[in-house]
């Protein structure tokens, strides 16, 4: 996780009735699935959201929470 561009975007989406973390580097490209970024992928724990550890990784670098 130490190479992570900052200033990326992410963004919380339901898949089959739970909610899945999406990213994107900027606005002008579409959102795609967190495991779609290997190097940024972060293990969850059982029972958590999707995609929550690599969440909170992000925003220590400073890519921006996108409400949806």
């Amino acid at each position: 996780m130490a190479d992570v561009l900052t200033g990326g975007q992410m963004l919380w989406k339901m898949e089959d009735n739970r909610r899945v973390l999406h990213l994107r580097h900027n606005a002008s490209e579409p959102w795609r699935h967190y495991e779609e970024f290997p190097q940024y992928a972060l293990p969850d724990p059982e029972g958590f959201s999707q995609g929550i550890t690599t969440f909170l990784a992000l925003l220590k670098k400073n890519w921006t929470a996108i409400k949806s």
